[in-house]
């Protein structure tokens, strides 16, 4: 952990006015063929900046990068899609209608297409397949999100993956520690349909900034199985196998609706087996050794780890804050067994993502998910999920205080970091 960043927590720990939640203990010997201890550069649990710091900044800028590597987060997160050109650029979804001010631009106003088929759903808008890296780079982005700040909109361009490699690798050296990039291949199936694969595209840009090889700060992960076990062949950085679903029913288990019912080269392989299943296989004692035999770790919906049900009478608030939070699941500690990482998605400070359990607090999720042995969390506001490991850190580790103490590195205790 950064003094620099630390300087800043206590102030925000005051105004989120954290409360209790139980931290049950959780210890495990993990052991894998491609485990070994690469968290040793890092804090753990790992807080992932998730498109960024896409809480406060449009996603998938470098301004958002930036500032999610400020505010503490050890790897930064892109989606990838791919350009007509080839290029590799952070967006999170080829229809780029919602991310970007194209809608704005009258010079592209004829690429706007109608019943583009993403995963088997039909989509309309303006897509990154449709357009070369350099219109793509006279574009601005947008924040999606309306509930969170608009003022920078129009003003951050749209980065190359090659560019957020040299960001993450410069602003490392700024604020003195590894900074790493967990990139996601976005839609593999759709993109190899068009011709643009993206695994080799990947994994040649990694080569080329001295980041292909087994202990570079690199995560690859994906909601599809078969480009990961490509890439598992392709290359020896991390892989992690993102598990999703579509929602949550009122009694707290998950709903499989298409196209977030299974990885979708599931649903086109005409393997009958494979197109009886959903993303619920994944976390299956066979799941989890199918996944061990080519990737590192998954990356579940945090809802597969603490699931919400629906409370009588009903509870108030919008979204999640109407729910209550179910018994925590054994995945983590299943997953562990299997040799597997856990990091979980997406974690929120909104009001309407948390169930009343948190108190209107996001820092009492984080704490739980600590607690229950997560290995790292994907979140839109790094800063708080950092605010938060500290904190579960002094409750568990009495001497960790020594750490936040320290003036000079050398003088931290040798598990500080």
């Amino acid at each position: 952990m950064r003094n620099t960043t630390l300087a800043g927590l206590a102030a925000l720990v005051c105004a989120l006015g954290v409360t209790s939640l139980a931290e049950p203990a959780f210890a495990t010997e993990r052991e894998h063929r491609h485990r070994h201890r690469d968290h040793n550069r890092f804090d753990a649990p790992l807080v992932i900046g998730h498109r960024g710091a896409s809480g406060y900044l449009p996603e998938h800028t470098l301004e958002a990068y930036a500032l999610a590597i400020e505010l503490g987060a050890d790897f930064i997160e892109p989606d990838l899609v791919a350009t007509k050109d080839g290029f590799l650029i952070a967006r999170h979804e080829p229809n780029i209608s919602s991310t970007t001010d194209v809608a704005e631009r009258p010079e592209f106003a004829s690429r706007r297409r109608t019943g583009v088929l993403v995963d088997g759903a039909p989509e309309e808008g303006w897509f990154a397949s449709d357009f070369t890296l350099a219109e793509i780079k006279s574009l601005r982005a947008k924040q999606p999100a309306g509930e969170r700040p608009q003022d920078f909109n129009g003003k951050f361009e749209i980065p190359t993956f090659d560019e957020v490699i040299e960001l993450a690798k410069r602003k490392g050296k700024a604020v003195g520690r590894v900074v790493g990039v967990y990139p996601e291949t976005k839609h593999p199936t759709y993109h190899k349909a068009l011709g643009l694969p993206l695994e080799r595209k990947l994994v040649n840009a990694l080569t080329r900034a001295g980041w292909n090889y087994r202990e570079a700060p690199v995560f690859i992960q994906s909601f599809e199985q078969a480009n990961l076990k490509a890439l598992n062949k392709m290359t020896r950085v991390k892989l992690v196998q993102l598990i999703d679903a579509d929602d949550v029913n009122p009694d707290g288990s998950l709903a499989f609706n298409a196209p977030f019912d299974r990885p979708y080269d599931w649903t086109v392989s005409g393997n009958p087996e494979l197109q009886a299943r959903t993303f619920g296989y994944f976390v299956t004692d066979a799941g989890l050794r199918e996944v061990a035999s080519y990737a590192d770790g998954i990356g579940p919906w945090k809802r597969y780890i603490v699931s919400t049900g629906v409370t009588t009478p009903p509870g108030t608030g919008p979204g999640e804050a109407a729910r209550k939070l179910a018994p925590p699941t054994d995945l983590i500690a299943r997953a562990h067994k299997a040799g597997l990482l856990v990091h979980a998605y997406t974690f929120r400070n909104e009001q309407r993502r948390l169930p009343s359990d948190y108190a209107g607090n996001p820092v009492n999720e984080y704490l739980q998910f600590f607690g229950l042995g997560i290995d790292g969390v994907f979140s839109d506001f790094p800063d708080t999920a950092v605010a938060a490991r500290v904190l579960h850190k002094l409750r568990s580790d009495a001497g960790y205080a020594d750490c936040l103490t320290a003036q000079e590195r050398h003088h931290w205790r040798k598990d500080c970091d």
